[in-house]
């Protein structure tokens, strides 16, 4: 059980007695203050009297919805985040639930981490909100961006100069560095820091429905599309929205994103009547964009409206002491999640962890810590408590006498473990195919055997 050190108040809003009572449990159990209400009158006479930081309502109650109460606190209670739980999930719920104004969208059933994870997320964000740029003493800026080298160092003011403005902007790294980070940094900001910031997956999403995923449908314009819906660009409306992989985008797909920055209108899939969008767009990607216009696969023209501000993310081998700060960091941050004494690491550690290559990233960093602090019992993480992988790597040969296999071997089994085991997202690491992946793991296993 952990508590929390600022102990903000929750107030949670269901129609069912059942639902609040486990929320209520389960919340208090962590160190928040909750209050509960049956209906939103009942919810926002609390609101009038209690200094509430987190509003967590359902969506469907009788006479006042949960939508309406996201409106009414949106617009008469500037300092107070809201999520929304539902029985009833659909896109279209997500969408207008973002567009209202909750920051968090959580479909029943949920687990109790699920909760606690969206619960923690949320409550960052008010915190960061409220703290704008003010450095903690581990000079962090928005959303978890820690670090003090010089790499990092420029990618800060990178993020206060497309913050002042309304520009496109491109995001470029590798996987783990903190890309979607950086978007919320700049969204959050800026002057569009009140509306909503929308991410999207574009690599996540099969291509036969991004369009309609991103700028909605009406009904009957497809097999299915037994009702009309909003997109994600309509949920972003005068926020921002944050197109993650753009890279994974078809040609087809590349052309209307495109006339979307050109005209800055929208076209539902099935309406041939297009409509004015207000929205900023950042995009980001962990590919060489200027390499696939060479090969064919973006369009340059696209390429060039994306490309109006660049903020490079700087892989974590090349930011220094920054790792030796994420990882106090991440094993303060998970620590208190468990309701631990903080383990330090021992110097030796700290040498290993210098020196590991980090293909995963911050994001692999985040994962090995979570898992030391966890399974760890002592007060201090040595040597031996950490991940077998990076202990051989503290040992291995380094010199100039191994093969390219061997090297090649060894990075590949560095990107897998990083990832715990995803094929996927090794291969997108490694810029190649999952097929070429399962060539390389077959020939590596004849080399052994």
């Amino acid at each position: 059980m952990s508590s929390s050190p600022t102990n903000e108040c929750i107030l949670i809003v269901d129609d069912c007695p059942t639902t609040l009572e486990v929320l209520q449990r389960n919340l208090s159990a962590e160190g928040y203050r909750v209050f509960t209400s049956l209906s939103a009158p009942e919810a926002i006479a609390v609101l009038q009297d209690t200094k509430i930081d987190l509003v967590i309502t359902d969506l469907k109650m009788p006479k006042v919805s949960g939508l309406d109460l996201i409106r009414h606190v949106r617009e008469n209670f500037r300092d107070t985040e809201i999520m929304m739980i539902t029985g009833y999930p659909s896109i279209e719920g997500a969408v207008q639930a973002v567009k209202t104004g909750a920051v968090e969208y959580l479909a029943k059933p949920f687990t109790d981490e699920e909760l606690l994870s969206a619960v923690r997320r949320t409550l960052d964000k008010l915190r960061i909100r409220r703290q704008g740029w003010s450095r903690t003493a581990e000079r962090s800026v928005p959303y978890g961006l820690i670090g003090e080298s010089e790499a990092i160092q420029e990618v800060f003011r990178a993020i206060t100069k497309a913050a002042s403005t309304s520009a496109t902007v491109l995001i470029t790294g590798e996987s783990g560095t903190g890309k979607e980070l950086v978007a919320r940094a700049i969204h959050y900001c800026g002057a569009r820091s009140s509306a909503p910031f929308v991410p999207v997956n574009c690599g996540g999403i099969p291509e036969g429905l991004l369009e309609s995923e991103l700028f909605g449908h009406v009904k009957g314009a497809f097999t299915g599309a037994t009702e009309s819906r909003a997109g994600f660009f309509h949920a972003a409306e005068n926020g921002t929205i944050f197109l993650d992989e753009v890279s994974e985008m078809s040609l087809a797909m590349q052309v209307k994103l495109l006339r979307v920055l050109q005209d800055r209108e929208i076209c539902m899939v099935g309406s041939e009547r297009p409509r004015r969008v207000d929205v900023r767009i950042l995009a980001a990607t962990n590919k060489d964009l200027s390499a696939l216009v060479k090969k064919g696969s973006f369009r340059e023209d696209l390429f060039y409206r994306l490309h109006v501000i660049a903020v490079a993310v700087p892989p974590l081998r090349e930011r220094g002491g920054d790792v030796l700060l994420l990882a106090r960091h991440f094993a303060g941050t998970f620590a208190e999640e468990l309701g631990k004494v903080p383990a330090r690491f021992s110097d030796a550690a700290l040498e290993v962890l210098r020196n590991y290559d980090w293909p995963g990233n911050v994001r692999e960093l985040e994962n090995v810590v979570q898992r030391l602090v966890v399974m760890t019992d002592g007060e201090v993480i040595e040597v031996p408590d950490l991940p077998s992988l990076m202990r051989f790597s503290a040992l291995r040969k380094t010199g100039f006498d191994r093969t390219l296999a061997e090297v090649e071997a060894e990075y590949i089994r560095n990107v897998l473990a990083s990832v715990n085991g995803n094929k996927t997202r090794a291969a997108e690491i490694l810029g190649i195919d999952r097929k070429t992946l399962r060539e390389k793991l077959k020939a590596m296993k004849t080399r052994q055997a």
